[in-house]
C-alpha cells in the first residue's frame, strides 16, 4: 500500500472484526505526547490514571469502540531487566489499558531469544494484515513511522511472534518491575 492510501490507525482498528494483537520491543519509547509524563515519573514517581488526562481519552474511545464489536485486544511487551525509567513508568499506566478491556502480557528479554521477532513493533489485524511502526534511536516517531503490509509471510512472522511471545508471557498483573 502507498502511504497515501494507507488508513489511519483508528480506521484500522474500526476495521477489526475478530482481533488486533500488538507487540512492542523496544524498553524506550520517547514520543512527543509521552515525553513529559515519562521525565514527571522519574524525577517523582508520580503518575496519573486519570482516563480523562493527556492523550488517553481517544486511545482509550478507540478502545472501547474496538471491543464493543467483539473484537479481541492483545498486548504483549518484551523487556530487558532490570527495566528502563519508560518501562517503570509504562507498567504503571497500564491499569488504564486494563480498564479499558485490554490484556497485557511482559515477557523478559531473557525468555525470547529463540523467538523468531520481526525488526520492529507491529500490530496484526485480523491475522490479515501488519502495521509496522517505526522509531528513532531516542524513541520517537521516525519518518515515515508505519508501515502496512498484507504479505502472507510477514503476517505469518508476526502472527506467530506474538502468539509465541502471548504464550510465554506474564500476566501484568503478575509482573513487577
Amino acid at each position: 500500500m502507498s502511504q497515501s492510501s494507507v488508513p489511519d490507525f483508528a480506521e484500522l482498528l474500526r476495521g477489526a472484526q475478530r482481533t488486533a494483537v500488538h507487540l512492542e520491543m523496544r524498553d524506550l519509547y520517547g514520543v512527543g505526547d509521552e515525553a513529559g509524563l515519562i521525565e514527571r515519573f522519574a524525577r517523582t514517581g508520580e503518575i496519573t490514571l486519570d482516563p480523562t488526562a493527556s492523550f488517553w481519552p481517544e486511545w482509550l474511545g478507540i478502545v472501547k469502540e474496538t471491543l464493543a464489536r467483539g473484537v479481541v485486544m492483545r498486548r504483549a511487551r518484551i523487556v530487558s531487566e532490570p527495566v528502563t525509567d519508560y518501562i517503570r513508568w509504562e507498567h504503571a499506566v497500564t491499569p488504564l489499558n486494563l480498564d479499558a478491556g485490554e490484556q497485557v502480557r511482559w515477557l523478559p528479554r531473557r525468555n525470547a531469544s529463540d523467538i523468531a521477532l520481526p525488526g520492529n513493533d507491529f500490530w496484526v489485524i485480523d491475522g490479515r494484515l501488519v502495521m509496522f511502526h517505526f522509531f528513532t534511536g531516542d524513541g520517537d516517531w521516525a519518518t515515515p513511522g508505519f508501515e502496512i503490509t498484507e504479505d502472507p509471510a510477514a503476517v505469518r512472522l508476526c502472527a506467530s511472534a506474538f502468539e509465541t511471545v502471548w504464550e510465554r508471557g506474564i500476566p501484568h498483573e503478575k509482573f513487577a518491575v
